[in-house]
């Protein structure tokens, strides 16, 4: 969940490090911190609160100069945010520097043995203990830098990605990745290396990025070619270099007020970059290429089974209707994080598919390798190309959303249930479980989505007076039917991702099986009733909440008069097909939790106790 950031060249290391850690403040952003080598010795500054409040600091305490450092942003696992928890650590003799994202499990074994041995210990943090073992292993066994954290890392249980420096050896970094994301961006007379956890920090420096895989480590110095090994066994592996298909632009505001509304209008350009290419209307085809390749083992399967976790989970649900009912196979939809832990019964005959957003979730993670453990086929769905899920599935399919910065995921949802939506339908042709005629009106009416969602965004201003209405309101419900029940369940959560609202999402008919006891003139109501689907159901449902004076925020089709009439607030979005309605019915819930947040003055691309990938359990 943290951010790491590192560099070693002929620059000077500090600007780059600073500007790396904003760019990846969206992955934690309780405190920061930067060390530095300035030729002489390591300069260290780290503070509670953000990367702002760390260059504060730096300005008033250590020197910047200095062609070799490394930095840190973080979300908090073991001890509190504050200065001391704060990475970067350094070792008892202030030797070593350590920046990590992840967690040691044994790290309170580990700390016990070395108190043993004499270490002692400031911070409440798993990584001191990291940097301190390194150190003891240095020390016992004589060791480089690189072979000490070989043989320490081997001695720990748990998930990291680390860049550790030696003050003894300024002209290099060691790094190393298990379970949290690390890349190396290599300048280009290879006289310069990158190191963070995603490449969002190097692009303006660099296009060339090499991803570390699970168990892998590698000494970066000056002026050398970069060694990847294993470290279980320090066997050499090849190095493949990628090239970078994202530019710096994508990584910045555009003159939006804030990532998360910048990525709420990006949906429209984003969905069609997600089925451009793979949607041929005037051929009436759909071009899958992980699809096509491996057709016989989804026409095959038993079932599919649909892992996530939060957002992209919603997505799952919203794919389990498309899915059983344009091609009727059957779906089950699992939290990632459930499904790795009880025990569950996979076949060779069934299909997993994992969505992910960044493809580093670690739950997500961990349900596909027991997945494939057991022979399933694993088909991924992520927005990040080179990621983990990307390389740990069987096959797969990038949504190009483009970067998604704002913790609040908006464009990854649209675009989530776009590539789902065009699996589905390729399945159904490919199965007969859907006319000739059915199909084009799919194609056409999905073709149409992005200008259906430009549509959408204009009621921008009525949202806002509905926003202002009901900022002040301790608790929301949202209730759908059908295809757009798990759209309220994305609702909610949005809400209470930005604006600390409590809110429920819940099918509509469940209301009357316990919600209900909570409705009265205080409590606000946002139902999903657009005409297709069980719209006479809904308006029942909506008539049961008027006559206990609840507040009631109607999501309607343009032109709807019936839920108008009973309804307090009406937000309107245009016609489509029942299956796809789920990708305009959330714009208007995405700006409603927007404009709440920014109303309450709460953070809203950066909400507490939140990070954007969660690559820690």
């Amino acid at each position: 969940m943290c951010g790491i950031v590192g560099y070693i060249g002929p620059r000077e290391a500090y600007p780059i490090i600073i500007e790396g850690l904003k760019r990846l403040e969206y992955r934690g952003y309780d405190s920061a911190g930067i060390a530095l080598f300035d030729g002489n010795d390591l300069k260290v500054a780290k503070t509670k609160g953000k990367v702002v409040d760390l260059e504060a600091i730096v300005e008033k305490e250590i020197t910047t100069n200095g062609k070799v450092g490394i930095g840190h942003t973080r979300w908090a696992t073991h001890g509190v945010p504050n200065d001391v928890n704060s990475h970067p650590h350094v070792s008892n003799s202030g030797n070593l520097a350590i920046i990590h994202n992840g967690i040691i499990e044994n790290y309170e074994s580990l700390k016990q043995e070395l108190i043993s041995r004499g270490y002692t210990f400031k911070s409440d943090t798993d990584t001191e203990v990291l940097v301190n073992l390194i150190e003891d292993v240095q020390k016992q066994q004589k060791l480089k830098l690189g072979k000490a954290v070989q043989a320490a890392l081997n001695q720990v249980v748990g998930a990291y990605a680390i860049a550790v420096f030696d003050k003894n050896k300024p002209d290099e970094i060691v790094v190393a990745r298990l379970g949290s994301p690390l890349a190396v961006g290599i300048g280009p007379k290879e006289d310069e290396f990158f190191i963070a956890s995603d490449a969002s920090p190097f692009l303006e420096y660099t296009k060339n990025v090499v991803y570390l895989e699970d168990e892998e480590m590698a000494v970066i110095r000056f002026h050398k070619p970069i060694k990847i090994r294993k470290i279980e066994d320090d066997s050499l592996v090849d190095t493949y270099v990628q090239e970078l298909q994202i530019n710096l632009e994508q990584i910045e505001k555009g003159g939006y007020d804030h990532f998360m509304l910048k990525e709420i209008h990006e949906q429209p350009k984003a969905i069609t970059d997600t089925y451009r290419g793979r949607l041929v209307r005037n051929e009436a085809i759909i071009k899958m290429a992980g699809v096509e390749d491996n057709m016989k083992r989804f026409l095959n399967a038993n079932r599919i089974i649909i892992v996530a976790c939060g957002t992209s989970w919603h997505a799952g649900l919203v794919a389990e209707y498309i899915f059983e009912d344009l091609a009727r196979i059957p779906v089950e939809v699992e939290y990632a994080s459930e499904f790795r832990y009880r025990n569950p019964v996979i076949t060779e005959n069934d299909v997993v598919i994992a969505i992910s957003q960044s493809g580093e979730t670690a739950d997500t993670l961990a349900a596909i390798k027991l997945a494939k453990s057991k022979g399933a086929f694993v088909f991924g769905v992520c927005n990040v190309v080179g990621s983990s899920i990307a390389r740990e599935s069987d096959a797969g399919a990038y949504t190009h959303a483009g970067p998604e910065i704002g913790v609040a995921s908006t464009k990854a949802f649209t675009t989530q249930i776009t590539v789902l939506t065009l699996i589905a339908l390729r399945l159904a042709r490919a199965k007969g479980t859907i006319s000739s005629s059915d199909f084009r009106t799919h194609l056409l009416e999905l073709e149409m989505i992005p200008k259906k969602v430009e549509k959408a965004l204009e009621s921008d201003a009525n949202i806002t007076t509905i926003a202002n209405i009901y900022k002040d309101v301790s608790n929301f419900l949202y209730l759908g039917r059908g295809y757009n029940f798990p759209v309220a369940l994305e609702g909610a959560l949005k809400l209470k991702e930005i604006s600390y609202i409590h809110a429920e999402g819940y099918p509509a008919a469940e209301m009357k099986h316990g919600p209900i006891a909570l409705i009265d003139e205080n409590m606000p109501i946002v139902v999903i009733a657009t005409k297709k689907g069980h719209y006479e159901k809904v308006v029942s449902n909506i008539q049961e909440i008027k006559s206990r004076k609840g507040k009631i925020i109607g999501i309607v089709t343009e032109g709807d008069t019936q839920v108008r009439a009973l309804a307090d607030h009406v937000i309107e979005v245009p016609d489509t097909l029942e299956s796809l309605s789920p990708l305009l019915t959330t714009i208007p819930l995405q700006l409603l939790s927007y404009h709440i947040a920014v109303m309450l003055g709460k953070n809203v691309d950066q909400p507490r106790n939140l990070a954007k990938s969660v690559t820690v359990e």
